[in-house]
């Protein structure tokens, strides 16, 4: 008997056997035809709980895939704390306009991390408060065929929005424990957000993480400066969870599992047979098929192929408790 999309999703999550893998997208996917046809677009979905409900639905009910998810930036966070933002338009989503708290690079000081707004009044500010009320929505018109997925923003990343990413990253190079005092009072604010989202109706929290890249920090910096505090504002959340982090995550593939989320989401620049291997069956893995290639550019032959990398064309790109993988949520990277 076929799976339904709720079931198969959180099959996946548990590690369990499944019918074939959900193709379901934890991260952002909302494209200007989704807009059309859903009548809700950006910038105003950023900001009304009923449009922001109706555009993190148009993903399965218009394009057929197996989860919903709001909301759709990472800046919802800086803003309630502090940080000007441009909204963007529908076909740009909302960018950082600066930091709210300073840095001397000749002098090496930070402003402390004081002045911070009330935890309680951060959860009922702008659009913190548009994507909690928009998981109630979601939870009473889609809730019983699908996960409902609310996205977060990282602690090493919020920090670095309300810093400039730049000045926080020389700091962990100059002043680690300074720079870990800061994502250790910002850490507070992303646990609350993802706890208020599972209170209002959302499945499984979603944090990306993107600054953690090994782009961006060494891999052995990793775990003192984003995981300690990723394991306690996301790892220790009562619902489903899963850490994203872009680019060539391989190196912190163990140490993102260290955190306690359920699963990881990675990019194509990772193989999806390389993490299962690194993974070795210590949580799910969502990803990693490519949204410009070959989503964008390739062919649907270009698509089955990527599907099924990793997955075992034994099982026609299923897994089930004969494979050696780790059950996978196969997902475009947005």
């Amino acid at each position: 008997m076929a799976m339904s999309c709720r079931d198969r999703v959180i099959a996946a999550l548990n590690q369990e056997s499944l019918d074939r893998p959900p193709v379901a997208v934890f991260t952002t996917c909302d494209t200007i035809g989704m807009m059309e046809k859903c009548g809700a677009s950006w910038p105003e979905a950023h900001s009304d709980p009923q449009k922001m409900a109706t555009l993190a639905c148009a993903q399965a009910d218009y394009f057929g895939l197996e989860s919903v998810r709001a909301g759709f930036c990472l800046t919802e966070e800086a803003e309630a704390l502090g940080c000007p933002i441009d909204m963007g338009t529908s076909r740009s989503s909302p960018m950082l306009k600066g930091h709210p708290f300073t840095y001397n690079p000749m002098k090496k000081i930070y402003d402390e991390p004081d002045n911070l707004p009330d935890i309680d009044e951060f959860l009922k500010t702008g659009r913190v408060k548009t994507a909690i009320d928009a998981m109630a929505i979601m939870q009473k018109t889609h809730g019983e065929d699908y996960v409902i997925v609310g996205g977060n923003t990282g602690p090493f990343t919020l920090t670095g929005h309300l810093l400039n990413t730049e000045n926080l990253v020389y700091s962990v190079w100059t002043e680690p424990e300074r720079a870990q005092k800061w994502v250790g009072a910002i850490a507070p604010y992303c646990k609350a957000f993802g706890q208020a989202m599972l209170d209002n109706g959302a499945d499984l929290i979603q944090m990306s993480e993107p600054s953690a890249s090994t782009d961006i920090l060494a891999p052995t910096d990793f775990p003192v400066q984003s995981g300690q505090f990723v394991k306690d504002c996301l790892g220790s959340l009562p619902g489903y969870t899963i850490l994203h982090i872009c680019g060539d995550s391989a190196p912190i593939i163990p140490y993102m599992l260290d955190t306690g989320a359920d699963g990881i989401s990675v990019e194509e620049k990772v193989p999806s047979e390389k993490a299962v291997e690194i993974a070795n069956h210590r949580g799910c893995l969502v990803g990693n098929v490519g949204c410009a290639f070959p989503l964008f550019k390739g062919t649907p032959a270009d698509v089955e192929k990527a599907a099924k990398q990793g997955s075992g064309e034994s099982h026609q790109g299923g897994v089930n408790e004969e494979s050696q993988l780790s059950p996978a949520i196969y997902s475009s990277i947005g």
